[in-house]
């Protein structure tokens, strides 16, 4: 028997996206080219909490939150 995946919609900086139910924050990073295991100038925010980078790899997305991610860059 096939495993069927369900997809949600959530809003990823300000854009409409379709993920894989269940997915967490840090596969969420890792589809995006970030290594959530070196977290070094991102930090990541659902609905308007800032979530710790401890807790990436057990929060779960749902239907409609709206996720920032936010890195930080060098220069002058």
């Amino acid at each position: 028997m096939s495993e069927i995946t369900t997809e949600i919609q959530v809003t990823l900086n300000g854009e409409q996206r379709a993920i894989a139910s269940g997915t967490t924050i840090a596969e969420l990073l890792r589809e995006m080219g970030f290594d959530p295991l070196n977290p070094k100038g991102i930090a990541v925010a659902v609905n308007d909490e800032v979530v710790l980078k401890g807790r990436w790899s057990t929060s779960e997305l749902g239907p409609s939150d709206r996720i920032e991610v936010i890195t930080a860059l060098q220069g002058g």
